[in-house]
């Protein structure tokens, strides 16, 4: 009988994730988190800590000159600076986890998704997975984010242009959710995850 090699641990996924404000991509995500089925990557900011924050869960909280010095070493997968502060996501921390087997969960926006598909590290690339997650019209989104009431008109609209441009990009993922009632979003965005976990590319000696 001819000796079948059976699967072995397999590598994490590194779920990728973007969308515009009001498509329901953060809602997605963290419920996926709080139910145990991945982790969120936990970035590194300039920022100072705000009350409540811990180092290492909520953020690693780096000074300037430290961060662009791991920025000068090609450490992280993408950064960006916003509102004067830097963000990053760094490639070590990140890859630990997928070799330990945990689906990691990286919500972030069109360019940084674009740099870690960039990445040619090739754990990072095994393990890739990266879904937009789509208003189901624009429409629809103009409707959500006038709901939540909490911004001027100028304010409103300015988030209406960001989300349109984001939306063109939609195209560039391997996968697009369109979103419609939350929990069968829920569903489909859980059982994209099974899905991506069951790739023989996965498992570690293939």
């Amino acid at each position: 009988m001819t000796e079948i090699k059976m699967p072995d641990l397999r590598l994490g996924v590194l779920l990728v994730v973007s969308g515009p404000s009001g498509s329901g991509k953060t809602t997605l995500c963290r419920r996926l988190c709080r139910d145990g089925e991945a982790v969120f990557s936990v970035s590194c900011t300039t920022r100072p800590p705000r009350v409540g924050e811990v180092n290492g869960r909520d953020y690693f909280f780096l000074d300037e000159e430290t961060f662009m010095a791991r920025v000068e070493k090609g450490e992280f997968f993408e950064w960006a600076r916003v509102h004067g502060n830097l963000y990053g996501t760094l490639k070590s921390y990140v890859t630990e986890l997928l070799l330990r087997g945990e689906d990691v969960m990286l919500d972030i926006d069109v360019q940084g998704a674009a740099q870690v598909r960039e990445c040619e590290d090739e754990v990072i690339q095994r393990c890739l997975a990266d879904v937009f997650i789509l208003p189901p019209s624009v429409e629809e989104l103009d409707r959500r984010l006038t709901g939540r009431g909490s911004e001027s008109a100028e304010r409103h609209a300015l988030r209406m242009e960001n989300a349109v441009h984001e939306m063109a990009h939609w195209k560039s993922y391997r996968h697009a959710l369109v979103s419609g009632a939350h929990e069968e979003d829920y569903v489909r965005f859980g059982a994209l995850l099974v899905a991506e976990r069951m790739r023989v590319s996965r498992y570690l000696g293939v």
